[in-house]
């Protein structure tokens, strides 16, 4: 039997892993969306393959359900729209700015962590978040516009995906008796079922894609989405919402170098000065112990 420790040393190598690959999916998501599959096909396809795919492993896991209905019904919402907007922002917005609008989420988790929870900060789980913080602020402050806000569509939408991201992390900490599998197939179904209702509310007509656009967006489904929530999941569950919601961060760095590898935007030397902060507050919350 895996000791307390073990299983939190794999929840922090597994949202470390999650969230390098989080960082870097935006670009095979963009070169589908080239193809004609647009933001909410594309979301429909990733989340539907994750979701069938799992089924031999998860489908008893469906009866889980009944212990936390309400709470499970609020997971599939929140992961609903975190994954909807998400997917959205990032083909619409600068990939940067996108991620860190999104990745203010620790504090609303941090937040709702302390008042629905209980959970108790101590001074270096702070230390480690304000460090973590002040390096998403240096990266996103803009001397001209000021405030680091969200400007158009797509930065909005990254800002109601963090909100909601915080809602699932808390979400996921308060029902711990439910499985890791179960709450997956709740994040996978979520995405699927709200997918489809603003599909239809729309009117959507079916993208004109061919069997190898339609197949690559599977692929991603099953090698990234699958294997990502599944980290997520593992990780959220075994470690307290302020040290998994910091940990994550590291997709910001995952998600600026390949932004400058991938793409001609530039990212300048304040946005990495902002990105090492991030990465040292990531490392103080991975060496928390009980907080």
């Amino acid at each position: 039997m895996p000791s307390i420790e073990t299983h939190r040393t794999l929840a922090v190598l597994s949202l470390l892993a999650g969230a390098t690959l989080w960082g870097v999916i935006w670009y095979p998501m963009r070169l589908l969306e080239g193809e004609g599959l647009s933001g909410l096909w594309l979301t429909l396809i990733l989340y539907g393959t994750a979701l069938v795919a799992s089924l031999p492993r998860t489908w008893r896991c469906f009866a889980e359900f009944r212990h936390h209905p309400w709470l499970m019904a609020l997971l599939m919402l929140a992961a609903g729209w975190t994954n909807i907007a998400f997917v959205e922002a990032v083909l619409g917005g600068n990939i940067l700015r996108v991620l860190l609008l999104f990745y203010l989420s620790p504090l609303w988790a941090t937040l709702l962590g302390w008042w629905w929870l209980g959970e108790r900060l101590s001074r270096l789980a702070w230390m480690s978040l304000v460090i973590a913080m002040s390096g998403a602020m240096l990266m996103l402050w803009n001397p001209v516009l000021g405030l680091p806000l969200p400007q158009g569509t797509a930065e909005w939408m990254a800002l109601s995906s963090g909100m909601a991201f915080a809602l699932s992390i808390v979400t996921t900490r308060r029902v711990e008796a439910v499985s890791v599998w179960a709450k997956a197939a709740a994040v996978w179904l979520g995405v699927v079922v709200l997918a489809a209702i603003i599909m239809t509310a729309l009117q959507l007509p079916r993208p004109p894609i061919g069997l190898p656009v339609f197949g690559g967006a599977a692929l991603l489904g099953l090698f990234g989405i699958l294997l990502m929530t599944l980290m997520v999941q593992y990780g959220v569950t075994h470690l307290p919402v302020q040290r998994s919601a910091v940990i994550v961060l590291v997709e910001l760095i995952a998600g600026a170098v390949s932004q400058q590898l991938l793409t001609d935007e530039i990212v300048t030397v304040r946005e990495w000065a902002g990105g090492a902060l991030i990465a040292f507050g990531a490392y103080l919350a991975a060496r928390l112990g009980r907080v």
